[in-house]
């Protein structure tokens, strides 16, 4: 089992057992069948990042709170190459959880790579997302309005609506994602 199945295993596993719920009320919540959330919870599934956006909204929790590991020392250095994506549509979608959800902060940031000629179809969630290009063109569309992004330039928007990210460039794009959490 790869370390990443093995932290989204166990993080499901205790949210569900913290409020006292079976596989099939959490498949109820989230529209995510108890076969598959008992294949995620044994580590015999990795999910993909629609299933579990699909989860955290049901359960009413950050994307990231499955993705995190431990208490970690205060001050962090991050190498992407050395963490372990989510990955969504075949390979063209990565996505890094860099720094995870924390509760008394109550925001997210994940690094995402979005490779030359595909799209990508965000689930609407909880937030406000704000978008970062480090480099590349991204192309996101939201409630039908097409925004095209390029290197240093940003956006931020309510996440409660179905928003698209779209790379119509022969090379990856690569943007970073913050999710704000209201109280």
């Amino acid at each position: 089992m790869e370390f990443i199945q093995e932290v989204i295993a166990n993080n499901l596993a205790k949210m569900r057992k913290k409020r006292g719920l079976s596989l099939d009320s959490v498949a109820e919540l989230t529209g995510v069948s108890k076969a598959m959330l008992a294949q995620i919870e044994n580590g015999k599934s990795n999910p993909t990042v629609t299933t579990l956006w699909k989860i955290a909204n049901g359960l009413q929790v950050s994307f990231s709170a499955f993705l995190k590991e431990t208490d970690k020392p205060q001050i962090e250095k991050i190498n992407i190459n050395q963490l372990n994506p989510l990955i969504d549509d075949d390979g063209n979608y990565l996505v890094y959880s860099v720094f995870p959800f924390h509760p008394e902060k109550k925001f997210e940031i994940f690094t995402v790579d979005l490779k030359p000629g595909f799209s990508h179809i965000s689930e609407k969630h909880l937030g406000e997302e704000y978008v970062l290009i480090q480099h590349g063109v991204l192309t996101l569309e939201v409630q039908g309005e097409k925004f095209e992004l390029t290197n240093d330039e940003t956006i931020k928007f309510n996440a409660n609506i179905e928003h698209m990210y779209i790379n119509s460039s022969d090379e990856t794009v690569r943007f970073y994602v913050i999710i704000s959490y209201p109280d």
